[in-house]
This record gives structure tokens, sequence and C-alpha cells, in this order.
């Protein structure tokens, strides 16, 4: 397992294969779990020696089908840049579906569906509740049967310990020309950066539960993102950072500053 010392990590950025990491900034009240940046492609990479602890994500029971319900607002913005990008008929991948929020308006709409979901327990309830296949697996190592118009990632890269593993797995996933949408953080975005400052000027550092362990293995931003697609066979369309508040989307679809992104990719 990848180890750190005081002078800087004796693993190789997870992307660019470049032994030029810089420590970035750390997490934890011991300052114990390290984010090094590579000097050449900007990936942001977790020393996974630290731990790693995913399963804090996989528990959201909200019902697809509540319009109002806050907690589906995220998926249902995304299915629009999705019908925007390519309205139906056509053949859609939900890969870390959730509660199946994206799928259940996409089924409406008329798209041919099918998600996955790592939780095993989340993909039984969101196909109960769906009438839909959802597929309970490891992106990279499931079979997914067959390729796709449009494959959905959303809040899934940054949680993938091999980046290039998982674009060379996305590109089999598409068609000859098809998209993908993918949404993760923007480590560059203002929040992140205000964050960071904050903590390396010791004005105020946040407090973690006990029991904290990051999830996240990767922290990307737009350099680091098209370094991963140039490798992975894949061209950008379309790089906007957003908000689900509509004044500040506003905003960052001006100003590409937000803390998150949606990029919309095509195979190459």
């Amino acid at each position: 397992m990848p180890r750190s010392t005081d002078s800087g990590p004796v693993f190789p950025c997870r992307l660019c294969g470049s032994l030029r990491l810089r420590l970035f900034y750390t997490q934890g009240n011991e300052d114990q779990y390290l984010f090094y940046r590579c000097v050449d492609c900007r990936l942001v990479n977790y020393d996974l020696a630290g731990g790693l602890n995913q399963e804090k994500y996989a528990d959201t029971r909200i019902s697809p089908g509540d319009n109002a319900h806050p907690g589906n607002r995220g998926a249902t913005l995304t299915f629009q840049a999705v019908r925007q990008l390519l309205p139906p008929p056509a053949r859609l991948l939900d890969l870390g579906c959730g509660n199946g929020r994206l799928l259940y308006l996409a089924h409406e709409a008329g798209y041919e569906v099918q998600g996955l979901e790592l939780s095993s327990s989340l993909a039984a309830w969101t196909q109960a509740e769906l009438g839909i296949e959802i597929v309970a697996g490891d992106f990279l190592s499931c079979d997914l049967g067959g390729r796709h118009d449009i494959v959905i990632l959303r809040h899934v890269l940054e949680h993938l310990p091999d980046p290039r593993k998982a674009a060379a797995r996305l590109h089999g996933l598409l068609l000859e020309g098809g998209h993908a949408v993918l949404e993760f953080p923007n480590i560059d975005g203002l929040g992140p950066a205000w964050k960071r400052w904050l903590r390396r000027t010791g004005l105020h550092r946040r407090r973690y539960p006990v029991e904290y362990v990051p999830g996240h293995c990767h922290e990307y931003a737009r350099d680091s993102f098209e370094a991963l697609l140039a490798r992975g066979g894949f061209r950008l369309i379309s790089w906007r950072t957003y908000s689900l508040h509509p004044v500040v989307d506003a905003f960052y679809g001006v100003f590409p500053v937000g803390d998150k992104v949606r990029a919309i990719v095509r195979r190459a």
C-alpha cells in the first residue's frame, strides 16, 4: 500500500505516473490524511495508506418520484442537461445511480435505461421502487450488457482509485460517438481554495468527527480532467461549474469558479 514520508509520497501519480507530487492539503484533526498534487498532470492524489470510507455515501432512500424533495434536485438538473444533449430515443446508463431519480425521469421521457449501484442494498431498494433493472456491482468490473448512447457518472469519478482504468472502462461502455456526462467536485473552485487558505493560515480549522476517514481517492480540476480525457480517448464538449441555487448557478455560468463541475465528453 502507498506510504508517505516527510520528504513526500513514495507512490507515483495514479494518472500520469509522475513522481513529482507535492503536498497540496491535509484533512483530519491531526493532519493525518494527505493529498498530493501532481506537478505534471495536476491531479490531486489522496494517499490511500490513510484509509478510505466510501460506505458513508451509500444510504440515500429518497423516493425517486418525489419532485419536491431537495435531495432530488441535483439529479433533476443533470437530467435536463442530458435531455438537451441527446433527446430520446437513446440508450442511457447511470453509473452510481443512487435512489434512481435520474433513471426515473429518463424512463418517463422515453429513454431505454439501466442503472448500476455499488451498494447491493441500495440497488435492491431502487429496483423495487422503479421496476427498472439496477445492477449491483463495481463499475470497473461488472458486466453491463453492451454499449450505450450516453453514460452518466454523478459524483463517481472522484471515488475511483484507478482513473486510467475508469476512463478505459467508460470508453468501452459507449457507442462510437457516444457521450458521457460527468459531475465531480472542482478542487480549484473558490470554496475549496478558500477553505485551504483558512487552514493554511491557521485562521480556521475544521473539527472532524472522530470516525472521519476520506472518501475521495482523487480531486480534479479542468487541467487534470483534460489530461484524463487525452489518455482515455475522449474529447471535451462542455465544462461548466454549477450550483443547485439558481442565482449562484447563473453566476457560475459566466464565471467558471464553482465548487462542482458538469463536464460533457464524447468518445473520440
